[in-house]
C-alpha cells in the first residue's frame, strides 16, 4: 500500500513538473506589454521594416509596440490583442526563433503558408505557373531587398493582392500544395524572378518597368 502511495505521489510530482515546464515554455513564447529583450527587439525591427512601427527599436515592449502589433494583426487577419503569441510569431517569421515545436513544425508552417499564397495568387493558372509563384516568394527570401523568411515576405505590406482582397483565406487547392513542395525542393520555372503580375489588372507603371524574364499563363515574371 505504501509503495503504491509513494508511486502515485511520484507520478503526481512528475506531472506537476511537466505542467510547470509547459507553462513556462508557453509564457516564454509570448510577448506583451512589459516584455523586454532581444526577441522584442526583433519584433520591433520587423514591424519597423514593414511599415507598422515608427518607434525606437529598444527591446522594450511598450504601448507603441503594442499598438504596432495590433495594427499588424488587424491587417493580416489575426486576433488584434497586441500580444505576440504563437500565431503572430509565425506571421512575423519568427516561429523558429523560439521553442514552439522544432524544425519540423517550422517547415510544415512554411509549406502551408506558401501553399495558401500560391492557391490564392495563382488559382486557375497552369501548374508550372503555380510553382513559379512559389519560387518568386522563395527568391525574395534569398534576396537582400526582402525579408529573409517566407512569412516575412508574405506579410510584407502591399506585397501580395491576396492579402488585401481576402483570397488568402480561401480553401487551398491540392495542386498548390504540390507546387509549394516542388518550389521548396528547388524548382524555379520563373527563371529567378522576384516579381510577377497579371498585365490585365496591373495599373502600376513601376511594375511594368521591371525586366521581363518569361510569361507563364496570365502572369509576367520579372527581375
Amino acid at each position: 500500500m505504501k509503495r503504491r502511495l509513494a508511486g502515485a505521489l511520484a507520478l503526481l510530482f512528475a506531472l506537476n513538473i511537466a505542467i510547470i515546464t509547459l507553462a513556462q515554455s508557453a509564457q516564454a513564447a509570448t510577448y506583451r506589454m512589459g516584455s523586454s529583450g532581444e526577441q522584442v527587439r526583433t519584433i520591433q525591427t520587423k514591424l519597423k521594416n514593414w511599415g507598422y512601427y515608427s518607434g525606437a527599436v529598444d527591446g522594450i515592449y511598450g504601448a507603441q509596440t503594442a499598438k504596432a502589433v495590433e495594427y499588424f494583426q488587424r491587417k493580416n487577419g489575426l486576433t488584434a490583442d497586441g500580444i505576440v503569441g504563437p500565431a503572430t510569431l509565425r506571421a512575423l517569421g519568427m516561429e523558429n526563433s523560439v521553442s514552439t515545436g522544432g524544425a519540423a513544425a517550422g517547415q510544415a508552417d512554411s509549406l502551408a503558408l506558401l501553399a495558401r499564397v500560391i492557391s490564392a495568387e495563382a488559382r486557375g493558372e497552369p501548374y508550372s505557373g503555380q510553382v513559379a509563384v512559389g519560387a518568386v516568394i522563395l527568391n525574395r527570401v534569398e534576396h537582400p531587398s526582402f525579408p529573409n523568411t517566407i512569412a516575412g515576405v508574405v506579410y510584407q505590406p502591399g506585397a501580395f493582392t491576396c492579402m488585401v482582397d481576402g483570397q488568402i483565406d480561401q480553401p487551398v487547392a491540392s495542386s498548390a500544395l504540390r507546387a509549394a513542395q516542388e518550389a521548396l525542393n528547388g524548382s524555379d520555372p520563373s527563371g529567378g524572378a522576384i516579381y510577377y503580375f497579371n498585365p490585365s489588372t496591373a495599373t502600376s507603371a513601376w511594375i511594368w518597368s521591371r525586366p521581363l524574364i518569361k510569361v507563364i499563363g496570365k502572369h509576367r515574371f520579372c527581375a
